[in-house]
C-alpha cells in the first residue's frame, strides 16, 4: 500500500517503521527535519519537510495515489484539517486522525471522520483492567453505532455457556481469547476463567451488556 504519515513522534515514527518493515510504500511528513531521527535506520519510505495540510507538500508525498493516510501530530486542529483534505480533496480511502480531546473525537466520528481518542483509550484499557466487570471499547466504527469490546470475563460466567452473552441484533459474541489463542466458534463454548470476551455491541446496547455480564442465572 501507499501510506502517508502526517507527523513524526513517537506514534508516526511507530507507524512508519513498522510498515516500512511489512514492505509498504511510506511517505513521512513533519515540519521540523529532527523528527526523522526517531525513523530506523532501514527505512526505507521517504520523508518530507513540510505540513500536511500544504497542498505542495501533499502533492510531493504522493496523496492523489495513496491509499491510506494517518494523521497523528500534536495537534488536533491540524490532524482533523489533514484528515479532512485527504478524504475530500484526494479521495483516499482509509483515513485516520489522532485526537487529544475526547469530546472532539466523538463528533468526528459522527462525521464519518474515523479517529483514536489517546485520553479516552488509555482510561478505557486501564478500567478494564482494574474492574473486568465494566466493558469500554476498544474500537468504534466511524457512525458510532457499534462497539468491540474486548475484558477479562467476569468471575460467574467461568463454568457457563457463553452464548448467554448474546442478544440477537445488540450483543454479539465474537471471539474468546483464551491463553492466548483466540476461538471465533463460541456457540458451545464454557468459559473459564482468565478468559478475554471479544464482542460487538451497539451502542444503545451498553446496559444491556451490563446485565448479562452481572447475571448469576445459568
Amino acid at each position: 500500500m501507499q501510506i502517508v504519515i502526517i507527523g513524526c513522534g513517537r506514534v508516526g515514527s511507530g507507524l512508519a517503521n513498522a510498515f516500512s518493515r511489512e514492505g509498504h510504500d511510506v511517505v513521512v511528513l513533519d515540519k521540523n527535519v529532527r523528527a526523522f531521527r526517531r525513523l530506523d535506520p532501514d527505512f526505507r519510505g521517504r520523508t518530507i519537510v513540510g505540513s500536511g495540510f500544504d497542498r505542495d507538500s501533499l502533492e510531493d508525498a504522493g496523496a492523489s495515489n495513496a491509499q491510506a493516510l494517518a494523521a497523528v501530530t500534536s495537534g488536533d486542529n491540524s490532524n482533523i484539517l489533514c484528515a479532512r483534505i485527504a478524504r475530500e480533496n484526494y479521495r483516499i480511502p482509509q483515513v485516520v486522525a489522532r485526537i487529544y480531546d475526547p469530546r472532539r473525537a466523538e463528533i468526528y466520528q459522527r462525521l464519518g471522520i474515523p479517529t483514536v481518542a489517546t485520553v479516552t483509550w488509555t482510561i478505557d484499557q486501564v478500567r478494564r483492567w482494574l474492574i473486568p466487570a465494566e466493558s469500554s471499547a476498544s474500537w468504534t466504527d466511524a457512525s458510532a453505532t457499534m462497539h468491540v469490546i474486548e475484558q477479562p470475563i467476569p468471575i460467574q460466567w467461568a463454568g457457563r455457556r457463553l452464548e448467554g452473552i448474546e442478544i440477537p441484533g445488540k450483543i454479539k459474541l465474537i471471539g474468546v481469547n483464551r491463553a492466548g489463542i483466540v476461538r471465533m466458534e463460541t456457540k458451545d463454548l464454557i468459559g473459564q476463567e482468565r478468559d478475554l470476551l471479544q464482542l460487538a455491541v451497539m451502542a444503545d446496547a451498553h446496559s444491556d451488556l451490563q446485565t448479562l455480564l452481572e447475571s448469576t442465572i445459568s
